[in-house]
């Protein structure tokens, strides 16, 4: 899965892939060597080298950052993150604010947790479903703020590529 990341301004691309298990990771071409774990959600833990790493997200109403620790410091940078895969990615910014929205499975999976249940106020980027697959979870997310109106899969009930899994209005 190859990724477009912005950061302070630098276009990077980051390329993940799993095999056996190990995560691997090429940044602009170049394999990085690195033990790569989830101790959280929005929670990166990186050992390179010998040295850890802990990179967390935070979403703002100015944009998204990433704030770095290492060392005993802790830097901040200006971060966005393009999916190619995601259709957030490829809609203009007014189709995202207005309507309902659906959150649909971007491939097959388990749903493993429902974070907002029906009724639940939410925030743009706030995590609402985990789905697992191929033994990784992830997290989708609102494409925008309102209210979870419905919730149409269960957990542990399995998915689709495109089934609707939640509506936000």
């Amino acid at each position: 899965m190859v990724y477009e990341v912005t950061i302070d301004g630098v276009l990077h691309k980051v390329a993940l892939s799993q095999e056996n298990g190990t995560l691997s990771c090429q940044i602009d071409g170049q394999v990085v060597a690195a033990d790569i774990g989830f101790p959280q959600p929005g929670v990166l833990s990186l050992l390179i080298d010998g040295q850890s790493y802990e990179i967390r997200s935070e979403h703002s109403a100015d944009g998204s950052s990433v704030v770095l620790k290492h060392g005993g410091r802790t830097q901040r940078y200006s971060c966005t993150l393009r999916d190619p895969r995601a259709l957030k990615g490829r809609r203009s910014g007014q189709d995202a604010a207005s309507g309902p929205r659906k959150i649909t499975a971007p491939m097959p999976g388990k749903v493993v947790r429902i974070l907002a249940p029906a009724g639940a106020m939410v925030e743009v980027g706030q995590g609402i479903i985990v789905i697992e697959a191929m033994k990784m979870q992830n997290e989708l997310k609102a494409p925008k703020s309102g209210k979870v109106v419905k919730i149409l899969s269960t957990e542990g009930s399995a998915v689709n590529p495109g089934d609707t899994l939640a509506i936000i209005e």
